[in-house]
């Protein structure tokens, strides 16, 4: 079996907290005092065009959110959406590990919205942890999308079987692997690195 060489991580749920997920919709929900089910189903609505760019964090608030008028700001609420992001420090830890071994090219491949990702990328420090990120932001491209995969694979220019995706999804596992790329589903990531030693990755 080929050596692996290229390690591309999904963000969310690995090294960090899950951005903008169910959960912290429904929190905000609950802080905010918003209609949940209204929230989610506005959410649903443009979530693929704010995950790929095609929607700025004021048009995605607008039609969620500020579609009526509220007792609090859209300052308030966007930086509610920040502080819900939180590192998994012994994940991020293992992640610095194998980017000062210099053994691999560490890539990030997460669905992210770009003024959320931005911001993950600058307050946790992952342009240290990652040499590029094949955001959906910036590629137009979501998982578990195939040609999400393709791409990464194709501008790193690494074979399937000498690269190893990370994620906490499962649809997105199995969708990396029937494209023949080796993969580990995170599902602890308190214990990533011990996951990462049983593939052969340290």
């Amino acid at each position: 079996m080929a050596d692996i060489s290229l390690l591309l991580w999904d963000v969310g749920g690995v090294v960090l907290t899950n951005g903008w997920d169910q959960q912290a919709r429904d929190v905000a929900a609950e802080r905010f005092g918003l209609d949940r089910a209204e929230l989610e189903r506005r959410h649903l609505t443009v979530d693929a065009a704010f995950e790929t760019g095609r929607l700025d964090w004021a048009g995605y608030l607008s039609a969620t959110v500020f579609y009526e008028s509220r007792a609090f700001s859209p300052d308030t609420f966007r930086k509610f959406m920040l502080d819900q992001s939180r590192e998994n420090p012994a994940a991020l830890a293992a992640a610095r590990a194998l980017r000062a071994s210099g053994r691999y090219t560490m890539a990030a491949l997460n669905n992210e919205s770009r003024e959320l990702n931005d911001y993950r990328i600058r307050t946790f420090g992952l342009r240290k942890v990652f040499h590029v990120f094949f955001s959906s932001c910036y590629t137009g491209l979501r998982k578990p999308d195939p040609a999400a995969f393709r791409y990464a694979l194709e501008l790193a220019q690494r074979p399937p079987e000498e690269t190893l995706f990370l994620d906490d999804r499962p649809e997105n596992v199995a969708a990396a692997a029937r494209l023949g790329v080796r993969t580990l589903e995170v599902r602890d990531p308190g214990r990533l690195r011990e996951e990462l030693a049983e593939v052969g990755v340290a």
